[in-house]
């Protein structure tokens, strides 16, 4: 499986160092556009929702247990059942039924 970094433009991210650590590990590397917010707003909108509605309050015991309880979030919950204005009041799953109709 692939793994992908994304992040602002920091100089923490775009240092030398960082980026043959990445290179090391076999991650991507991705940036936003420099003085771009809005590059990344989906993202940024779910991992919010994600620390909001789930793990904020959690302590995990393993690893596995924080793996378990995101997956159960996205596919029990946030895809099938949580409503987004942005897709009328849809869930994703719904919004995505109804486009194919």
């Amino acid at each position: 499986m692939a793994l992908l970094h994304h992040s602002d433009q920091g100089s923490q991210y775009t240092s030398e160092h960082f980026q043959k650590l990445l290179d090391e590990q076999g991650i991507t590397c991705s940036m936003s556009r420099a003085g771009e917010v809005w590059d990344n707003s989906a993202m940024e909108s779910f991992f919010s929702s994600l620390k909001t509605e789930r793990t904020a309050r959690k302590v995990y015991r393993t690893r596995g247990q924080a793996r378990s309880d995101v997956f159960d979030y996205i596919e029990c919950f946030y895809n099938p059942t949580r409503r987004h204005s942005t897709l009328g009041y849809l869930s994703p799953v719904q919004f995505e039924k109804a486009q194919e109709a």
